[in-house]
């Protein structure tokens, strides 16, 4: 946001406006740095974020949202972990009518971190980018082909965690 305003600012007041965004840069690294410190005292913590950090696409913000919103990440059935992220289809049907499917609830934080991260898997992973060109040529809406990629990108390492797997080109 403040670069933004940066743009839009009298000169006068730009000089202000970077030492604040120094500011706000210099503490978000040193967050950033004391989570990644907490996470290589924690075993299981380091283990996850090696697993996560094997997909591509995935880097260390969506590490971080993940461990911290989605702790139960490889205990849980598919569609558990897909409502827990807030990406399940849930139908809109009322006595004979027929609604379109609408996602909604879940875990806000997570699911706006892989909506991010989905953009760049959607380019740099193979099997998300294969997934949604499919999902898109058979007639589906991006943002929808958006939606199925992240619960595809938080389904698949539900299932990586348990059994320690790193990522590989043949999960699909």
């Amino acid at each position: 946001m403040e670069k933004n305003r940066y743009q839009v600012m009298p000169k006068y007041m730009r000089g202000d406006i970077k030492r604040h965004i120094n500011h706000i840069q210099k503490q978000t690294e040193k967050l950033d740095k004391l989570l990644s410190r907490t996470i290589e005292t924690c075993d299981q913590w380091n283990d996850k974020r090696k697993i996560l950090e094997s997909m591509p696409g995935v880097g260390e913000q969506v590490v971080f949202a993940i461990l911290a919103d989605l702790p139960e990440l490889g205990q849980l059935t598919d569609k558990q972990v897909a409502a827990l992220t807030g990406v399940a289809l849930y139908n809109r049907d009322s006595g004979s009518l027929r609604g379109k499917g609408r996602i909604r609830g879940g875990r806000h934080g997570v699911r706006t971190t892989l909506f991010m991260a989905v953009m760049c898997a959607v380019q740099h992973n193979s099997v998300i980018k294969t997934f949604c060109r499919r999902l898109v040529a058979a007639g589906k809406r991006k943002k929808v082909a958006l939606t199925a990629c992240i619960r595809k990108m938080v389904v698949m390492p539900n299932a990586m965690v348990p059994d320690n797997k790193m990522w590989g080109e043949n999960m699909a």
